[in-house]
Parts: structure tokens; C-alpha cells; sequence
């Protein structure tokens, strides 16, 4: 799973991240995760900024769960959402992220994306 030497994630990519060592209720193990942070921050800071996705049904119905898509690779087939309510920083060199197979996600589910997570953290 180790990303090419010269790979930098860019905003709107779509990468596995190892969420390890988590508490509560935050994600554990390695996740989908949507970058947010443009590549240049990205590049310069070695961290990555963004929200972790999940293929479990219950975020259906959950309110700051944005439908991502249908999922790929071992998840094939069921339904992907990016969770709106769990931003979250890592260092995308050190926990060996790397491109995940679905790339990028679809402009209008970033757009809805970005308008939950306003909501929930009001910066515009």
C-alpha cells in the first residue's frame, strides 16, 4: 500500500490513512480518508487534513454522513460516506498513506461535504 516516492495528496483525493491509535469513539485501523487540505499545505507540512469514510449502514440516516459513492476493492459495491462530524489531522508520511482506488471524490458530494461541515463548524 506504500504511495509512490514523489505521490502528495491532493484536495478532493480520496486516501487510506492508519487512523492507529484511536480513543472513544474516533475511527481505528486503516480507513478511507477525503483530504481537504490543498497539496502545496499538504506537501510543505507533511500533514493532511481531513474526514474519514466508512462503508457502515448505520450513517444511512446519520445527519453529517455524506453518501460518497459506492466503495471499491473488499467493500465493493456497498455504499461509501464521508463523515462530516470527525475532522481530523495526520501525518500522511508517516502513517505510509497512500492513493486509495477510488482517487477522487465527485464534485457535488465534496461540495455537499464542505456545506455539512459548515455547518458544523461554521468558517464561512
Amino acid at each position: 500500500m506504500k504511495a509512490a516516492k514523489s505521490w502528495v495528496p491532493e484536495r478532493q483525493d480520496v486516501i487510506w490513512i492508519d487512523c492507529n491509535p484511536q480513543k472513544g469513539q474516533e475511527m481505528r485501523d486503516i480507513h478511507p480518508f477525503l483530504v481537504l487540505s490543498p497539496r502545496a499545505f499538504n506537501e510543505r507540512t507533511s500533514l493532511v487534513i481531513g474526514l474519514p469514510m466508512t462503508t457502515a449502514a448505520y450513517n444511512a440516516d446519520n445527519p453529517f454522513a455524506v453518501f460518497a459513492g459506492q466503495a471499491t476493492g473488499r467493500q465493493a459495491g456497498k455504499a461509501s460516506y464521508v463523515l462530516c462530524h470527525q475532522p481530523k489531522s495526520f501525518d500522511w508520511r508517516q502513517r505510509d498513506a497512500a492513493p486509495h482506488p477510488m482517487k477522487r471524490i465527485a464534485d457535488g458530494a465534496f461540495a455537499e461535504v464542505l456545506l455539512v461541515l459548515n455547518q458544523i463548524v461554521r468558517l464561512a
